[in-house]
């Protein structure tokens, strides 16, 4: 499929009443859960796009170009308020919070896998482990607070089990900035990979910084509020990875053949018929959009569309939401590991002084009066164990333990 060689459809199809914009939810009870993640997935793609829009936007002295803007992200909005409309007004905040977690773990193996680039691979895998870890906690307080069931809502395609614990995940901002990826040199994968992924955990850091203050129990809102801080670390390392020289025009052309990409993925992908139609619908206003951007770009930078894309535009491998529990096992076993300036290394390696220990200590305080341990220990204090959802034994001794949380492995020399 090549967006670029489709007839688009006129730009302002997309404007339409409320009634075809407000659409019926699916049912909590009976979704599968990775429609659940495209929802969410492609919530958070439509915020990517209309950021940047508005950052161009204010970034542009020329009022014509700010108005074809405009029409853009007016159509933006759109299918952002109607892919909204498909979350349940009875799905909870922690419900969807599980649903968060699953996409950024699923997701982040899934791109993973397929990353050529060996250095983008090392960063989702890295930030792989820790919401691997957040997923954990945020169903072990699903539990005690019976807030609902974890296992209906991930069902039989993600293991629920700890990772990097989060109160080891806390490092010095200087060691979340990762080397940018040439735009122009790197495989079109690789590039799409950094803008999902980019825009995927943007959306996670919004919504939980969102709802945090507004969860009930005191012991949410820590966990809310000390997980929103890592998700703000792992936008600051996907987003570095972005290429800075590509101007706004570039990126404004990137991000529509990157919402072609995951609008097509998601229709080959969808197993509810209703909400296909809905990836078909919007795919089809996106490639309208692609077509504007590739225009703009021609007018006001005199370059083609291939300059950006010169593998020629025909998508990559589409995105497949599968069970990825084996690579996630494997990469578990780099659980050591923490961020050192543009790369990572185990944390027994690094000399004693290193600014993570002097920072991760004055971030924490005490550790045991943590949400992300106390909400684990609490679990373990009501029900004898932790909650996990595992096919088999953890493939890291120091974590097998149920009946405690293990806060030292990754943050503790020696452990």
């Amino acid at each position: 499929m090549n967006p670029f060689e489709l007839k688009p459809q006129k730009a302002d199809k997309v404007f339409t009443s409320w009634n075809k914009v407000l659409v019926k939810p699916y049912d909590k009870n009976t979704v599968d859960p990775y429609t659940r993640l495209r929802v969410i997935l492609m919530s958070g793609t439509e915020f990517e796009s209309v950021r940047l829009g508005h950052a161009f936007t204010r970034m542009c002295p020329n009022n014509d170009v700010r108005r074809r803007l405009a029409y853009i992200r007016r159509g933006e909005q759109i299918q952002q308020k109607r892919v909204a409309s498909l979350k349940p007004s009875n799905e909870t905040i922690l419900e969807h919070t599980i649903g968060y977690e699953q996409l950024a773990v699923d997701l982040t193996a899934a791109l993973a896998i397929t990353e050529k680039n060996s250095y983008v691979k090392k960063q989702l895998d890295f930030a792989l482990l820790e919401d691997f870890d957040h997923l954990y906690r945020y169903s072990d307080l699903m539990e005690l607070e019976k807030g609902g069931d974890p296992a209906r809502l991930v069902g039989t395609y993600t293991e629920i089990m700890p990772g990097r614990p989060t109160v080891a995940e806390y490092r010095h901002p200087h060691d979340d900035v990762d080397f940018y990826i040439n735009g122009y040199l790197n495989d079109l994968k690789t590039k799409l990979n950094i803008n999902i992924i980019t825009a995927a955990e943007q959306q996670t850091m919004n919504y939980y910084m969102n709802v945090g203050n507004l969860y009930a129990s005191p012991l949410g809102r820590k966990l809310y509020n000390e997980i929103a801080m890592i998700e703000e670390q792992h936008v600051t390392g996907y987003g570095s990875l972005k290429d800075p020289t590509m101007t706004f025009f570039e990126c404004l052309l990137m991000n529509e053949y990157t919402e072609c990409y995951l609008y097509y993925s998601c229709f080959e992908d969808e197993k509810d018929e209703r909400i296909k139609g809905i990836w078909e619908q919007h795919f089809e206003e996106e490639v309208a959009h692609l077509h504007e951007a590739a225009d703009l770009l021609r007018t006001y930078e005199g370059k083609v569309w291939q300059q950006v894309l010169p593998e020629g535009g025909e998508f990559p491998e589409l995105l497949k939401f599968r069970p990825q529990k084996e690579y996630i096992r494997e990469i578990l076993k780099s659980v050591r590991l923490t961020g050192v300036e543009e790369g990572w290394e185990e944390l027994d390696k690094v000399p004693d002084t290193f600014r993570y220990f002097g920072y991760n200590s004055k971030i924490n305080g005490k550790v045991q009066q943590h949400g992300t341990h106390i909400c684990v220990e609490k679990h373990i204090k009501e029900f004898g164990q932790d909650f996990r959802i595992q096919n088999k034994e953890h493939p890291i001794r120091a974590l097998s333990s149920r009946k405690e949380d293990n806060i030292d492995i990754a943050r503790v020399k020696g452990k």
